[in-house]
Protein backbone atom coordinates (compact mmCIF):
# COMPACT_ATOMS: atom_id res chain seq x y z
CA UNK A 1 0.00 0.00 0.00
CA UNK A 2 2.70 2.15 0.85
CA UNK A 3 6.63 2.02 0.25
CA UNK A 4 9.17 4.47 1.31
CA UNK A 5 12.75 4.81 -0.57
CA UNK A 6 15.21 6.60 1.58
CA UNK A 7 12.76 9.05 2.93
CA UNK A 8 13.67 11.72 5.70
CA UNK A 9 12.38 14.51 7.32
CA UNK A 10 14.44 17.13 9.21
CA UNK A 11 12.76 20.21 11.36
CA UNK A 12 15.52 22.76 11.49
CA UNK A 13 18.93 21.30 12.71
CA UNK A 14 16.54 18.53 14.14
CA UNK A 15 16.67 15.46 11.99
CA UNK A 16 13.07 14.08 12.96
CA UNK A 17 13.31 10.85 10.58
CA UNK A 18 16.37 9.21 9.56
CA UNK A 19 16.73 8.14 5.87
CA UNK A 20 14.15 5.09 5.93
CA UNK A 21 13.11 2.41 3.34
CA UNK A 22 10.25 0.09 4.06
CA UNK A 23 6.47 -0.86 3.33
CA UNK A 24 3.45 -1.16 4.55
CA UNK A 25 1.51 -4.04 2.95
CA UNK A 26 -2.16 -3.96 1.66
CA UNK A 27 -4.50 -5.12 4.05
CA UNK A 28 -2.60 -5.31 7.12
CA UNK A 29 -2.75 -3.67 10.02
CA UNK A 30 0.67 -2.03 11.09
CA UNK A 31 1.01 0.35 14.47
CA UNK A 32 3.76 2.83 15.13
CA UNK A 33 4.95 2.71 18.75
CA UNK A 34 6.94 4.45 20.94
CA UNK A 35 7.75 7.74 23.05
CA UNK A 36 7.02 11.50 22.47
CA UNK A 37 9.57 12.95 19.97
CA UNK A 38 10.61 9.50 18.55
CA UNK A 39 9.14 10.14 14.57
CA UNK A 40 6.31 8.36 14.42
CA UNK A 41 3.39 11.05 14.24
CA UNK A 42 5.99 12.82 11.63
CA UNK A 43 6.56 9.34 9.40
CA UNK A 44 1.99 9.21 9.19
CA UNK A 45 2.25 12.73 8.43
CA UNK A 46 4.41 11.65 5.30
CA UNK A 47 2.59 9.01 4.21
CA UNK A 48 -0.30 11.01 3.76
CA UNK A 49 0.72 14.13 2.23
CA UNK A 50 0.38 16.72 5.37
CA UNK A 51 4.46 16.64 5.58
CA UNK A 52 6.64 17.07 2.92
CA UNK A 53 9.74 14.54 2.79
CA UNK A 54 13.52 16.45 2.42
CA UNK A 55 15.12 13.23 0.63
CA UNK A 56 13.82 10.10 -1.12
CA UNK A 57 10.59 8.99 -2.63
CA UNK A 58 7.05 7.69 -0.65
CA UNK A 59 5.06 5.36 -2.81
CA UNK A 60 1.49 4.41 -2.77
CA UNK A 61 -0.14 2.07 -4.39
CA UNK A 62 3.03 1.53 -6.81
CA UNK A 63 2.66 5.76 -7.41
CA UNK A 64 5.17 7.88 -6.51
CA UNK A 65 3.72 10.70 -4.37
CA UNK A 66 3.38 13.74 -6.31
CA UNK A 67 3.12 17.72 -5.53
CA UNK A 68 0.61 17.57 -9.01
CA UNK A 69 -0.96 13.97 -8.01
CA UNK A 70 -1.21 14.38 -4.26
CA UNK A 71 -4.69 16.00 -3.55
CA UNK A 72 -5.95 12.84 -5.99
CA UNK A 73 -4.20 10.12 -4.08
CA UNK A 74 -5.44 11.69 -0.69
CA UNK A 75 -9.00 11.29 -1.59
CA UNK A 76 -7.93 7.16 -1.54
CA UNK A 77 -6.36 7.73 2.20
CA UNK A 78 -8.49 8.02 5.24
CA UNK A 79 -7.31 10.05 8.54
CA UNK A 80 -8.22 10.24 11.68
CA UNK A 81 -6.49 12.48 14.61
CA UNK A 82 -6.80 12.37 18.59
CA UNK A 83 -10.67 14.26 19.48
CA UNK A 84 -11.67 14.19 15.69
CA UNK A 85 -10.39 17.09 14.29
CA UNK A 86 -13.72 18.40 13.43
CA UNK A 87 -14.59 22.07 12.53
CA UNK A 88 -16.40 23.71 15.22
CA UNK A 89 -18.72 25.42 13.09
CA UNK A 90 -20.22 22.65 11.06
CA UNK A 91 -22.34 19.58 12.44
CA UNK A 92 -21.11 15.89 12.92
CA UNK A 93 -23.14 15.78 9.41
CA UNK A 94 -21.73 18.59 7.72
CA UNK A 95 -18.42 17.65 8.89
CA UNK A 96 -18.49 13.75 7.39
CA UNK A 97 -20.20 14.95 4.24
CA UNK A 98 -17.86 17.75 3.32
CA UNK A 99 -15.39 16.69 1.05
CA UNK A 100 -18.05 14.40 -0.37
CA UNK A 101 -20.24 17.48 -1.08
CA UNK A 102 -17.39 19.08 -2.49
CA UNK A 103 -16.20 16.39 -5.26
CA UNK A 104 -19.89 16.68 -6.35
CA UNK A 105 -21.72 14.06 -4.64
CA UNK A 106 -25.33 14.11 -4.94
CA UNK A 107 -27.69 14.84 -1.80
CA UNK A 108 -28.79 11.42 -1.63
CA UNK A 109 -25.76 9.74 -1.84
CA UNK A 110 -24.11 11.96 0.51
CA UNK A 111 -26.86 10.83 2.97
CA UNK A 112 -26.90 7.44 2.88
CA UNK A 113 -23.24 6.96 2.98
CA UNK A 114 -23.50 9.15 6.24
CA UNK A 115 -26.52 7.09 7.34
CA UNK A 116 -24.29 3.91 6.55
CA UNK A 117 -21.37 4.96 8.34
CA UNK A 118 -23.62 5.95 11.71
CA UNK A 119 -24.53 2.67 11.97
CA UNK A 120 -21.39 0.91 11.35
CA UNK A 121 -19.55 2.69 14.57
CA UNK A 122 -22.77 3.15 16.37
CA UNK A 123 -23.14 7.16 16.12
CA UNK A 124 -26.43 8.11 17.89
CA UNK A 125 -28.53 9.94 14.87
CA UNK A 126 -29.26 12.32 17.20
CA UNK A 127 -25.47 13.45 17.12
CA UNK A 128 -25.36 13.74 13.49
CA UNK A 129 -27.52 17.00 13.79
CA UNK A 130 -25.08 18.37 16.97
CA UNK A 131 -22.52 20.94 16.68
CA UNK A 132 -19.11 19.55 17.93
CA UNK A 133 -18.94 21.20 21.06
CA UNK A 134 -22.51 19.40 21.77
CA UNK A 135 -21.45 15.92 21.82
CA UNK A 136 -19.32 13.56 23.66
CA UNK A 137 -15.32 13.08 23.21
CA UNK A 138 -16.32 9.72 22.01
CA UNK A 139 -19.03 10.24 19.55
CA UNK A 140 -16.31 13.36 18.57
CA UNK A 141 -13.86 10.87 17.25
CA UNK A 142 -16.70 8.48 16.00
CA UNK A 143 -17.80 11.37 13.74
CA UNK A 144 -13.71 11.99 12.98
CA UNK A 145 -13.67 8.29 11.82
CA UNK A 146 -16.65 8.20 9.82
CA UNK A 147 -15.38 11.17 7.98
CA UNK A 148 -12.03 9.43 7.18
CA UNK A 149 -14.30 6.46 5.56
CA UNK A 150 -16.63 8.44 3.74
CA UNK A 151 -14.90 8.10 0.40
CA UNK A 152 -14.41 4.52 0.98
CA UNK A 153 -10.56 4.84 1.17
CA UNK A 154 -7.86 2.11 0.27
CA UNK A 155 -6.12 3.06 3.90
CA UNK A 156 -7.26 4.28 7.02
CA UNK A 157 -4.47 6.27 8.74
CA UNK A 158 -5.00 6.90 12.57
CA UNK A 159 -2.92 9.45 14.78
CA UNK A 160 -3.18 8.39 18.54
CA UNK A 161 -7.15 8.54 17.98
CA UNK A 162 -8.00 7.25 21.00
CA UNK A 163 -5.32 9.28 23.46
CA UNK A 164 -8.16 11.61 24.88
CA UNK A 165 -10.45 9.67 25.84
CA UNK A 166 -11.32 7.67 29.41
CA UNK A 167 -11.01 4.32 29.73
CA UNK A 168 -14.65 2.95 29.63
CA UNK A 169 -14.95 5.22 26.44
CA UNK A 170 -11.64 4.38 24.95
CA UNK A 171 -12.15 0.33 25.64
CA UNK A 172 -15.54 0.52 23.94
CA UNK A 173 -14.36 2.37 20.65
CA UNK A 174 -11.09 0.11 20.32
CA UNK A 175 -13.46 -2.74 20.19
CA UNK A 176 -15.50 -1.01 17.56
CA UNK A 177 -12.84 0.01 15.28
CA UNK A 178 -11.31 -3.06 15.39
CA UNK A 179 -14.55 -4.54 13.70
CA UNK A 180 -14.75 -1.95 11.43
CA UNK A 181 -11.46 -2.59 9.86
CA UNK A 182 -12.43 -6.18 9.84
CA UNK A 183 -15.65 -5.48 8.37
CA UNK A 184 -14.18 -3.38 5.68
CA UNK A 185 -11.00 -5.01 5.10
CA UNK A 186 -9.08 -2.03 5.43
CA UNK A 187 -5.36 -1.21 5.25
CA UNK A 188 -4.80 0.20 8.62
CA UNK A 189 -1.51 2.50 9.86
CA UNK A 190 -2.22 3.84 13.81
CA UNK A 191 0.27 5.79 15.61
CA UNK A 192 0.02 4.96 19.46
CA UNK A 193 2.49 4.84 23.04
CA UNK A 194 0.10 2.58 24.54
CA UNK A 195 1.17 -1.16 24.30
CA UNK A 196 -1.73 -2.80 24.96
CA UNK A 197 -3.41 -0.42 21.82
CA UNK A 198 -0.58 -1.98 19.64
CA UNK A 199 -1.55 -5.14 20.35
CA UNK A 200 -4.88 -5.55 20.05
CA UNK A 201 -4.86 -3.95 16.66
CA UNK A 202 -1.69 -4.40 15.40
CA UNK A 203 -0.62 -7.14 12.70
CA UNK A 204 2.58 -6.01 12.85
CA UNK A 205 4.15 -3.17 14.97
CA UNK A 206 7.47 -0.96 14.32
CA UNK A 207 8.87 0.26 17.17
CA UNK A 208 10.46 3.53 16.89
CA UNK A 209 13.15 5.53 18.69
CA UNK A 210 14.93 8.65 17.88
CA UNK A 211 13.98 9.00 13.78
CA UNK A 212 14.15 5.47 13.25
CA UNK A 213 12.77 2.05 13.70
CA UNK A 214 14.64 0.02 16.44
CA UNK A 215 12.62 -3.41 15.73
CA UNK A 216 9.91 -4.45 13.99
CA UNK A 217 7.21 -7.67 14.07
CA UNK A 218 4.53 -9.04 16.70
CA UNK A 219 4.50 -7.13 19.71
CA UNK A 220 4.86 -10.51 21.60
CA UNK A 221 8.27 -11.20 19.57
CA UNK A 222 9.30 -7.40 21.19
CA UNK A 223 8.20 -8.34 24.67
CA UNK A 224 9.89 -11.82 24.52
CA UNK A 225 12.54 -10.85 22.68
CA UNK A 226 13.94 -6.82 22.81
CA UNK A 227 16.40 -5.88 20.13
CA UNK A 228 18.20 -3.69 22.77
CA UNK A 229 17.90 -1.94 25.85
CA UNK A 230 15.84 0.83 24.45
CA UNK A 231 13.16 -1.59 23.19
CA UNK A 232 13.19 -2.82 26.55
CA UNK A 233 13.30 -0.11 29.05
CA UNK A 234 10.02 0.89 26.95
CA UNK A 235 8.32 -2.24 27.39
CA UNK A 236 9.20 -2.47 31.09
CA UNK A 237 7.97 1.12 31.55
CA UNK A 238 4.50 0.02 30.62
CA UNK A 239 3.96 -3.17 32.52
CA UNK A 240 1.27 -3.63 35.18
CA UNK A 241 3.05 -4.62 38.28
CA UNK A 242 2.35 -7.95 39.45
CA UNK A 243 1.17 -8.26 43.26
Amino acid sequence: MFALDNVSKSFGSLQVLKPTTMEFRTGESTVLIGPSGCGKSTLLRVLVGLVGADTGTVYFDGVPITPKNLQQLRQRMGYVIQDGGLFPHLTSRQNVGLLATRLGWDADRVRNRIEELAELTRLPRVALDRYPSQISGGQRQRVGIMRALMLDPAVILLDEPMGALDPLVRFDLQEDLLKIFRTLKKTSIMVTHDMGEASFFGDRVLMLGEGEVVQEGRLEDLIQNPANEYVARFINAQRIPQS
